[in-house]
């Protein structure tokens, strides 16, 4: 009768990722007398052990956690010639640090703590044009989550009462601009951009005539005082 053998009756693995080849030839490295030649297999080893995920990424790193690995495979008892030294054995099975789970009070949840930091943001800004971009930008955020959570439109005036309500009332925006101009909109942006390069066109323009009219002024100094010194 063959004699098979079973995975329950085998040691077991110690790292899974590898399979019990290659732990199997981890333990054959320890049995060899001759560094030079452990040191060379054990190379060998690593990049056997490189093929085997060849979808991990190349760099230094990696290759310290391949070596990790071997060693680890070895029970930490191999010697050999490797370009890292042994990982310490009270790193393994060691827990990871608990990460804190973010807890902030706030009454609406359903926009997430990132709107109410933009809502802080937009507080701080001194210029109120682009303090009513930053009020319709929060605004449309809002009308798309608010979308996404309960699949229903809400309406201009809820978020600006919400948006008051989030900055304690040193966020305001009339709802007739609002709702004639579109601020809570996905073209609002577009909209208010096109304002924008009208007034500065406007601006330029102006300034232009301005700078025309002085310098016909200038030359019109000059010829009466031209005048008077030929008189």
């Amino acid at each position: 009768m063959e004699n098979f053998e079973y995975n329950t009756q085998l040691e077991p693995l110690i790292q899974k990722e590898y399979g019990r080849n290659v732990q199997k030839l981890a333990g054959y490295l320890l049995t060899i007398d001759d560094k030079n030649k452990r040191t060379r297999l054990a190379h060998a080893l690593i990049e056997l052990m490189r093929e085997i995920h060849p979808n991990m990424r190349e760099g230094q790193d990696y290759t310290m956690k391949l070596w990790d690995d071997l060693y680890i495979l070895t029970g930490f008892n191999l010697d050999v010639d490797s370009p890292y030294p042994p990982p310490e054995k009270t790193a393994l099975g060691k827990k990871p640090q608990r990460v804190p789970y973010p807890t902030h009070e706030f009454r609406f949840k359903q926009y997430g703590y990132q709107v109410i930091q933009l809502v802080d943001k937009a507080i701080a800004i001194t210029n109120r044009e682009e303090q009513i971009r930053a009020i319709a930008y929060i605004g449309r955020l809002m009308k798309a989550f608010n979308q996404t959570w309960t699949e229903k439109n809400i309406e201009d005036e809820v978020v600006i009462q919400q948006i008051q309500e989030m900055s304690k009332g040193k966020l305001t925006i009339d709802l007739q601009t609002v709702k004639s101009e579109g601020l809570f909109e996905a073209e609002a942006v577009r909209r208010f951009d096109n304002r924008n390069d009208r007034n500065d066109r406007d601006k330029n323009r102006n300034n232009n005539n301005g700078n025309r009219n002085d310098k016909k002024n200038d030359k019109f100094g000059k010829k009466n005082n031209n005048k008077k010194r030929k008189k």
